[in-house]
């Protein structure tokens, strides 16, 4: 069996350290998977599986982890990321697939599933936070991935990136709650709004939030 890293690295100075490391094993090429969404009560979960070449000289300018970047830079560093990764992939899971299965089995299913869809067979899976079983290659659930690896870094990048477009365009479509703004988390703003509309479609009926919404929405049909 080949060896692995440990389960928590130690911090590197070089967000690829952690990459190199297992590429220095011979598990090649390495992946890296991370996604958008997961605390969201409205929206798709966005998850993306990227391959970026690790060789001296191929870092990619900017990248870090997604949510220490500006909306303005993630949208240049997700540039640079699909233009020069050797294989990227997304998988996009509806809201009603996560009420209908639950937000982790849709995470772990949709991370299998972005896996899969890499143009190139990783040797190597790194995540952020926990492993994912049921790939044909062996990995690691990092701790703090996307802020220890440049691979999961470069998934985190890719999955924002492709949400937040993703609630712009949901926005223009179901105007009134905000997406553009908050993205479809339980911001303040998008619970007043979701108070006084109800929620749409895009909405995770199976979250605490939107079902308080519609049992008071029930109850006033019932008393009505």
């Amino acid at each position: 069996m080949s060896p692995v890293p440990p389960a928590r690295p130690v911090r590197r100075r070089s967000l690829y350290g952690y990459d190199r490391a297992v590429e220095r094993l011979g598990l090649v090429p390495v992946a890296g998977v991370d996604e958008a969404g997961r605390g969201a009560c409205a929206g798709p979960l966005v998850v993306a599986a990227v391959v970026l070449p690790l060789g001296r000289g191929s870092e990619v300018p900017g990248l870090a982890d997604s949510k220490m970047l500006s909306p303005a830079v993630r949208e240049t560093v997700y540039g640079k990321v699909t233009a020069v990764a050797r294989a990227v992939s997304v998988v996009v899971v509806p809201p009603d697939e996560v009420d209908r299965v639950g937000v982790h089995r849709a995470d772990l299913d949709a991370m299998r599933r972005a896996v899969a869809r890499l143009d190139v067979r990783p040797g190597y899976v790194l995540t952020d936070g926990f492993a994912v079983k049921g790939t044909d290659c062996p990995g690691l659930g990092v701790w703090k991935g996307d802020q220890v690896s440049a691979s999961v870094a470069a998934a985190s990048v890719v999955a924002k990136v492709t949400r937040d477009r993703m609630m712009a365009e949901m926005d223009e479509r179901w105007p009134g709650y905000g997406f553009a703004t908050h993205k479809g988390y339980s911001t303040g703003d998008h619970q007043r709004a979701l108070a006084s509309l109800g929620p749409c479609p895009e909405h995770r009926r199976s979250y605490v939030t939107v079902a308080r919404v519609m049992s008071h929405e029930q109850l006033w049909e019932d008393t009505g």
